[in-house]
């Protein structure tokens, strides 16, 4: 049986913790490797997805203090299989989270951009392939975040991860959109063209 940490204010956690018990709030009793499948499909619009490893982690450390609860039960082939639910004091910490911790600033990472941006390295077809790539992985973005949005709005208990889709699918169209603004933008650049007038404050 795990020992716990000591009792006491709230655990100063990582925001990945937060996110795995969070997954954990809806009161179904997950796997790691099914909140690895839920976090892909859920988190992935929005946060950064932790790793098979990051979740185990972060699971007993939940565990440790208090957060969750594991179980095990014996799956098919006779491995152990265990599962974890969150706690009373899971919620308790979750819902003090959210009130008191500051919001971190989001990180921006977009892999197309970096390789715009040592553009003088490559060819403009090169260049045309990259943005053509990210516009496409962003309008599939868009209509999962739609699907997600339509699916959520079927169930009254999920108002807010319903938000979140919408929040989702805008903001992924607007990268769809702004890929084949910068497309245009390469075009004029090739050509020799001015650049566009900056945006208005």
């Amino acid at each position: 049986m795990p020992t716990r940490d000591a009792p006491g204010p709230r655990a100063s956690l990582p925001v990945n913790a937060w996110a795995i018990l969070g997954l954990l709030s809806s009161g179904t009793e997950l796997t790691g490797y099914q909140l690895r499948q839920w976090a892909e499909n859920v988190l992935g619009f929005f946060h950064s997805v932790p790793a098979m490893s990051q979740i185990y982690t972060e699971l007993r450390r939940l565990e440790r203090h208090g957060y969750v609860l594991g179980s095990e039960e014996e799956a098919p082939g006779g491995r152990a299989r265990r599962s974890y639910r969150i706690t009373p004091a899971g919620r308790a910490a979750l819902a003090c989270w959210i009130d008191e911790e500051p919001v971190e600033p989001p990180t921006v990472r977009n892999g197309a951009m970096l390789r715009l941006w040592l553009g003088a390295h490559a060819s403009p077809e090169r260049l045309r392939g990259i943005l053509r790539e990210h516009r496409d992985r962003s309008e599939a973005m868009r209509a999962d975040a739609a699907f997600h949005r339509v699916t959520e709005q079927e169930y009254p208990g999920h108002p807010y991860a319903a938000l979140v889709a919408s929040w989702a699918e805008r903001r992924y169209a607007a990268e769809r959109d702004i890929a084949e603004q910068v497309l245009a933008e390469l075009d004029r650049l090739e050509a020799g063209d001015p650049p566009p007038p900056p945006l208005p404050r």
